[in-house]
């Protein structure tokens, strides 16, 4: 069994717990957590799970990497505290842990992430011979191997388009959607998380890793953006009210020009209520929807609607790119120290997990 530390235990990090302890060759032995009123608590509790797991959470992190760990999930937010993250990281890597994150947005595409962030990590992989692979929670698998996937279906690809459609009146980070993102916030209020160059920051690496996959090559990355205001207040069952007159949904794309077009695109469709901007995509029901359409001959749109959590769409999207990465752990665990992206990485089927109980390795 692969000893695994899950590090975090907000939305991600939830669903970190369920994959590791459902998975038949990883073995919780540890979780971190941040919050003090989280400290001895058990991670079946603390996941959700609806059982005790016998494992104690704990915010001893000296203690959890001297025990060398094989593997960590690392689910803390890299949103607001990206120096914090890599350093986190490379800990856990200095340690000689394969760590799994979606925290580090850059390091989705190694090849082409700034040297500041690149270079600590290679340092620590050399340091204490781990590995790091990166992946969104937007999730990852809707903006690399699943629209490559499709495009090999067709005869001809003119566009490939990834999108993402959301109401995050469900989606529990009141942080992140009011401020980050901005929702609520007066008109004349930039959000961090839109801001020029921040969607490519956070999205780039993804097209450019289509773009190589593809063979094909970026003229450059262009942003566009589109905001609308609510036109009467609304009450979210998860963070309140949302003023008229405050944003109240954004669309942007982030998209790699080839030959002058835009040929290879990452679009953004995120309301705090379905009645804002009734005009711009929407899921086909509920809350929300990835969808993948490749214009071509012929022409392939697929939509993925992920649920979890008592039918949340939001944490359906998280849970599934955690199965990515978690999915990996053993293949790492396996391959060379080094610094992997989603191309280096395969899909993994789910051997051992259908019908798998939570009781199956002997938790009490």
């Amino acid at each position: 069994m692969i000893s695994t530390v899950v590090w975090g235990t907000g939305n991600v990090g939830r669903a970190a717990i369920r994959a590791v302890e459902a998975h038949p060759l990883l073995e919780l032995t540890n979780v971190l957590v941040n919050n003090p009123d989280k400290v001895g608590r058990d991670a079946g509790d603390l996941s959700g799970l609806g059982c005790n797991l016998g494992v104690a959470a704990t915010d001893d992190i000296d203690a959890v990497l001297a025990a060398g760990p094989a593997a960590v999930v690392y689910a803390a937010s890299g949103d607001i505290r990206p120096d914090d993250a890599l350093a986190d990281i490379c800990r856990a890597i200095r340690a000689g842990a394969v760590v799994v994150s979606p925290a580090l947005y850059p390091l989705y595409d190694p090849t082409n992430a700034p040297p500041e962030l690149r270079d600590p990590v290679l340092a620590a992989i050399a340091e204490g011979g781990g590995s790091l692979f990166a992946s969104g929670v937007d999730p990852g698998w809707g903006n690399d191997v699943l629209p490559l996937l499709l495009s090999g279906l067709g005869s001809t690809v003119d566009v490939i388009r990834c999108q993402e459609i959301f109401d995050y009146s469900t989606y529990d980070q009141p942080d992140s959607v009011r401020y980050l993102v901005g929702m609520g916030q007066p008109m004349d209020y930039l959000p961090p998380m839109i801001a020029p160059t921040i969607p490519t920051m956070v999205w780039g690496g993804q097209i450019r890793m289509m773009a190589r996959a593809l063979g094909v090559e970026l003229d450059e990355i262009r942003e566009t953006l589109d905001r609308r205001a609510l036109d009467e207040t609304v009450t979210t069952t998860t963070m309140g009210d949302f003023e008229a007159g405050t944003q109240g949904a954004v669309r942007f794309e982030v998209q790699g020009i080839v030959d002058g077009e835009p040929r290879i695109v990452v679009e953004h469709v995120t309301r705090i209520h379905p009645t804002c901007a009734t005009d711009w995509p929407m899921p086909p029901d509920g809350d929300g929807a990835h969808r993948v359409i490749i214009e071509g001959r012929p022409r392939i749109e697929v939509s993925v609607e992920c649920t979890d959590e008592d039918g949340s769409r939001s944490a359906g999207g998280n849970a599934t790119a955690v199965g990515r990465l978690v999915s990996a752990i053993d293949w790492l665990v396996d391959a060379e120290p080094g610094l992997y992206d989603a191309l280096d990485v395969p899909l993994r089927p789910a051997v051992g997990k259908l019908v798998k109980t939570v009781n199956s390795k002997g938790r009490a």
